[in-house]
């Protein structure tokens, strides 16, 4: 069983990997999605630590609630969820995180999830493992 401290340090490294996801795509889709990266980030920070927190609470609550219309389209409207989250955080946050879009809030809302798995894949999870894995290959 994980300590305290191994989950706020294991949530500290999904936040700090969502702002980094954040910060490269309001370079990429500039019109789409504007994130406010003045103080060293610290809006990054703030905004993923909001999504995260976000993602844990009521991602969950909207999932059950749509499941029937994500089990009829095979899963594509899951992405929608993510956009749910996107535009509350825009709410929240104002002029430091901005949203434009619902076809381009799709968009970027489907290239998060897929940079979260595979950022959780070949960075977080390794990472988090650390030396155990490593004994175990010898």
């Amino acid at each position: 069983m994980k300590k305290t401290y191994e989950k706020v340090f294991d949530s500290l490294i999904y936040i700090i990997c969502y702002s980094l996801i954040l910060i490269l795509l309001s370079y990429i889709f500039k019109h789409t999605i504007q994130l406010d990266t003045s103080m060293f980030g610290l809006w990054a920070l703030l905004i993923s630590t909001t999504i995260y927190i976000l993602n844990k609470t009521i991602k969950p609550i909207l999932f059950s609630l749509t499941l029937p219309i994500t089990a009829m389209t095979l899963g594509i409207f899951y992405p929608f969820i993510n956009v749910v989250i996107l535009n509350i955080v825009d709410i929240l946050y104002g002029t430091h995180f901005n949203i434009n879009g619902i076809f381009m809030s799709f968009i970027v809302a489907s290239l998060i999830s897929i940079l979260n798995v595979l950022t959780d894949q070949i960075i977080i999870q390794p990472l988090l493992r650390g030396d155990k894995h490593e004994s175990n290959l010898v």
